[in-house]
Order: structure tokens, then C-alpha cells, then sequence
């Protein structure tokens, strides 16, 4: 059975109140997120950690094409009155890569870069992010594409191609004095490979409750085109390269790799 996939760039929508953090969140290290791995090994269920493979390349290079990811369910859920205490539990912060429901249609999921939390205030200019008035480091980013885009690279502005309704509502109540404010249970999210990920720009805020939890670790990459990744069951060409190509596709640098996001308080 193949893993579901995160469809970053599913939607035809175009072509080619604090800003600081919880003060009392306990860290999520390495140590809790191989006892989440283990964790699946031993008990192999879908109610701690969840399989999923990238078919496209939205988060490259952090993540690539044909990468097969486990992800914690645990890590932004509701704290129980034991289990907080084994496995900590936090907010998503600013920097951490998260897998949600896509808000405009929530049978596809999403994984994107978390830009903004709650009342942070996003710009972008020529490209280059600002947050609460200062730019931002994104040593995880690319851009690859010389192209300026008046709304893609100069945000919030106006629209040059068609955007999802709850891109309007958010360009429509959110903007104050040339800044996006991102309200109260709302993220705003990129993807790292910038010039090519439909996002929030286009779609609109992620709502908390539609976060399904974040990439722990790669337990397999294979090197596999987009339309063979998408498919809810394997094809015959999949499963053929797979037979043929494994040991040589396989990119195996990569296999267990933590996932890392990259924290930011600025």
C-alpha cells in the first residue's frame, strides 16, 4: 500500500495577538522525536504517526520529490494530563515545516513553511521577507526563477492571476498599512522552494485546526517523477522501476533524516 501523498500543488490556481512565542513551551528535541519514531515501530499505528511521500517540489530543497516522511500527529495536539509530560506538546512556531489540511479543500494535504504565527506582520519585497518590519534570514529558501512577479514577489498586492477565495478574505480584512497581520488561530505559510509553491499567497491562511502535525524524519527517498507519486495506488511503471531500479534510485543519503525547522524569534 503506497503512502498517502502531500499534494503541495494540487489547485489549478496559477499558471507558471502576540508575536512571541508561548513563554513555557517545553522543547520538542531529537530524543522525543525518535521515542514518537519508535514508538510507530513497536505499535505500528496511524494515531501517533502518519506515512507520506512529496510528489512535487514546492519545499525543495528541503524536501524532495519522491521523499517518503513520517509524521508526528502528536507534536501540536492537545496536551493530556500524562502524556505532556513524555511527549511535550507546542504551538507551531515560526520556521517549523508543517503538514495541514489544505483550507480550500480539506481531502489533499498540504506541507509548507510556517512564515507567520498570530499577529506577526508579513511583507514581502522583491522577494525578500519581512517580518514585524525587519527581513528575515531563510537560509532554507530558493529562489529559482529570475522572474519578478508583482504579486508573488511583492506581497501583499494586488492580484495578477487568479486566487482562491480565502486569499481574497485574507487581502481583503488582513492588510493594514501595507502589512499582512495574521489573525488569531491562523498561520501564514510558504513553501521553500519560493518562486514555484502555491502557498498562502494564493490560498490564504493555514487555520489551526487544520494542521495535522509535523515531518519527523525521512524513512525512505526514491527518486520517482510527480504523476507516479500522486496516484492513491501504485501503478505498473511504479512498481516496474521499483523492481528495477531500487537499490540505484533510492537516495540513500537521505534515508532517516531528521527533520529539522529552522527557529526564528525576530
Amino acid at each position: 500500500m503506497s503512502s498517502p501523498t502531500i499534494e503541495d500543488d494540487a489547485a489549478p490556481l496559477v499558471p507558471g495577538v502576540s508575536a512571541n512565542d508561548p513563554p513555557h513551551d517545553p522543547p520538542r528535541h531529537a530524543v522525543a522525536e525518535w521515542t514518537v519514531t519508535i514508538l510507530l515501530l513497536l505499535f505500528g499505528t496511524t494515531t501517533l504517526v502518519q506515512a507520506f511521500v512529496i510528489p512535487t517540489g514546492s519545499m525543495e530543497d528541503s524536501l524532495l520529490i519522491g521523499d517518503h516522511l513520517l509524521v508526528d500527529k502528536l507534536a501540536y495536539s492537545p496536551p493530556g494530563p500524562i502524556s505532556k509530560y513524555i511527549l511535550p506538546y507546542s504551538e507551531a512556531k515560526r520556521g517549523d515545516i508543517i503538514v495541514f489540511r489544505w483550507p480550500t479543500d480539506i481531502k489533499f494535504t498540504f506541507v509548507k513553511r510556517v512564515i507567520g504565527v498570530p499577529g506577526d506582520r508579513i511583507k514581502i519585497e522583491n522577494k525578500q521577507v519581512y517580518r514585524n518590519g525587519k527581513p528575515i534570514e531563510e537560509p532554507y529558501k530558493f529562489h529559482k526563477s529570475d522572474f519578478f512577479d508583482s504579486y508573488r514577489d511583492s506581497f501583499p498586492s494586488e492580484p495578477n492571476t487568479s486566487i482562491d477565495e480565502g486569499a481574497r478574505t485574507m487581502l481583503q480584512r488582513h492588510v493594514v498599512n501595507g502589512e499582512l497581520v495574521v489573525p488569531d488561530n491562523a498561520y501564514f505559510a510558504l513553501g521553500d522552494n519560493r518562486d514555484h509553491s502555491l502557498d498562502s499567497r494564493y490560498w490564504g491562511f493555514v487555520p489551526r485546526e487544520n494542521i495535522i502535525g509535523k515531518p519527523l524524519i525521512i524513512y525512505w527517498s526514491y527518486d520517482a517523477p510527480t504523476h507516479r507519486l500522486q496516484s492513491s495506488t501504485p501503478s505498473l511503471e511504479h512498481v516496474t522501476d521499483l523492481f528495477r531500479n531500487f537499490f540505484t534510485k533510492t537516495r540513500w543519503r537521505r534515508t532517516f533524516n531528521l527533520i529539522q525547522g529552522y527557529p526564528s524569534k525576530d
